[in-house]
């Protein structure tokens, strides 16, 4: 009976535990001229509202939050940049306790060297005035500064909305730098070791730096009678970035060179961007991108602050471009040479199902410092599928950021054609032929019998770098989103968040890990795919 009682009351404080998790929070705010503040309405939504939305903080119960603003599309009139910064007020508001998690968890992550904290805010110091003064020279000539300045005015908002929740709580709010640093984790991935102090001899390899983990598994499928297209990727990176948060944005822009104010993008607390990246955009482009790795670090030294961010160039290519083409020019201006990426644009507007592919429907863009490159490869589509696994597809890319030579000193995984995902995806495509069976190969993982993954549970789809039996750490493929053409058409996807217990691997626990800072996050993560998709009504 004891035994049973006790039970009873673990349950019970589980779901008591679950109820508390669970939170949807709902707010509107309104621009006051006059006095040239925030008015913010807490609990409900109203449409005349200068922007208005809901967060559901449901990471525990199902592995995500989700969060959906509405912006500029009340009765009344207002400038782009009002809304902008509204919108970045709301969502500051609504996830700020996120945002305080997540930087805590990801500080750690990317700044183990006290020596590059001065140097780091040195840059993004630098870069954000100077991005700020373009938008002052350039905004009523140039359409990319006008939008860089809505797209800055929405970080204002996010730093105002998240301090005015840290007063309510009466907690110390998140610095300018804090927003910096979250917008900028994919670009501090190459820009901290660029700042790191370096010497030769403590990497060994002259010019060229030993290689970190990919980030990232996509794959482009067509059907062979084109009966439908689906479009899916697996993020790799730190577990300890698995406070996620699936965004629904709906602004309304009155400038006439913005493609869309829409789009649905699995994202973070704090992050104005994907990172990912997986976009669904309201213009018919779906972007998703896997990372490249610069190992001739002689690149790295054409970085610079007066130049625009990856996250920068991401958020107005994907509002500025109506085709793949457009998205890469766009893309291309101000290069930071940071996060340093393959992209690949998907232009639904090009793709009749079961009748046609036209060209310019699959646009890939690769960046590294000092050069990017695009090309039409709908013909790949066409033929079936295009894959991405952290290695570059066009050759001089490819040469100048290393890959040759890392194939030459370390073998094939750093081939294109023949590494492992390479190899697994070319095999395994065909079987494709639903999102079932997408999602089953963007969490594929049977490393102790896949002849390609040679005993490494990292050479495959969906790595799970912490059941290495030398040096496990708690990092991988940490998330799958999945969507096909009439799923998208509606900007609507498939997500899950967590470690792949795809055959009868253990689902990832922080139980042997707990000196890897996790505040906030899921216990074990053993969460099943979450339909995302706006949901509100616009007027």
């Amino acid at each position: 009976m004891e035994k049973q009682s006790i039970k009873l009351c673990i349950l019970l404080s589980t779901l008591a535990a679950s109820v508390q998790t669970y939170q949807l929070r709902e707010a509107t705010v309104y621009w006051d001229a006059a006095q040239k503040s925030v008015i913010l309405r807490e609990g409900v939504m109203e449409t005349e509202g200068g922007a208005y939305g809901y967060f559901n903080d449901t990471l525990l119960l199902s592995g995500w939050g989700v969060l959906e603003i509405c912006a500029g599309h009340g009765g009344t009139a207002q400038e782009d940049e009002t809304t902008f910064f509204l919108a970045g007020y709301l969502e500051g508001y609504l996830t700020a306790g996120q945002m305080f998690s997540h930087y805590s968890n990801m500080y750690p992550q990317l700044l183990k060297d006290d020596k590059v904290l001065n140097p780091l805010k040195r840059f993004l110091s630098k870069q954000d005035q100077w991005a700020r003064e373009q938008v002052k020279l350039r905004r009523h000539s140039d359409p990319l500064w006008n939008h860089l300045g809505l797209i800055l005015a929405q970080l204002d908002g996010l730093h105002a909305g998240a301090a005015r929740w840290a007063k309510s709580k009466h907690r110390e709010p998140l610095s300018a730098f804090a927003l910096q640093f979250l917008n900028g984790v994919g670009d501090l991935l190459d820009l901290v070791p660029a700042l790191t102090p370096r010497s030769n001899s403590s990497t060994g390899t002259g010019a060229f730096r030993m290689p970190g983990m990919g980030h990232c598994t996509a794959l482009i499928k067509v059907l062979p009678g084109y009966e439908n297209l689906l479009f899916g990727h697996s993020s790799w990176y730190t577990y300890a970035a698995t406070m996620r948060i699936y965004k629904h944005w709906d602004f309304r822009v009155s400038d006439t060179h913005t493609a869309t104010g829409k789009m649905s993008f699995s994202s973070y607390p704090g992050f104005l961007m994907s990172l990912d990246d997986f976009y669904l955009l309201g213009s018919g482009l779906l972007m998703t991108q896997t990372s490249i790795g610069v190992f001739n670090v002689s690149l790295l030294s054409q970085l610079g602050p007066h130049s625009l961010l990856a996250w920068h160039r991401v958020r107005l290519a994907n509002s500025l471009a109506h085709s793949g083409e457009e998205w890469a020019h766009v893309f291309s201006r101000h290069n930071s040479g940071t996060y340093n990426s393959q992209y690949m644009l998907v232009d639904l507007n090009r793709v009749s199902l079961g009748h046609s592919i036209r060209d310019g429907a699959l646009t890939v863009v690769e960046q590294i410092p000092g050069k990017v490159m695009h090309s039409d490869q709908t013909q790949a589509l066409r033929r079936g599928y295009w894959p991405s696994y952290n290695v570059p597809f066009h050759v001089e890319i490819y040469n100048l950021s290393g890959y040759s030579v890392m194939w030459k000193r370390y073998g094939e995984d750093f081939s294109y054609d023949l590494c492992p995902r390479a190899k697994i995806l070319r095999r395994d495509q065909a079987k494709v032929s639903d999102l079932h069976s997408l999602k089953h190969i963007m969490r594929y993982n049977n490393f102790k019998r896949d002849p390609y993954s040679k005993g490494h549970p990292c050479k495959t789809i969906c790595c799970r770098n912490d059941l290495r039996p030398r040096r496990p750490r708690p990092g991988g493929c940490y998330d799958t989103k999945v969507t096909d053409y009439q799923m998208a058409v509606q900007l609507a996807a498939e997500a899950i968040n967590g470690p792949t217990t795809q055959g009868g691997l253990r689902p990832f626990s922080w139980q042997s890990f707990n000196l890897t800072t996790h505040q906030g996050l899921p216990h074990t993560y053993n969460f099943p795919f979450v339909t995302m998709r706006p949901t509100l009504h616009r007027p």
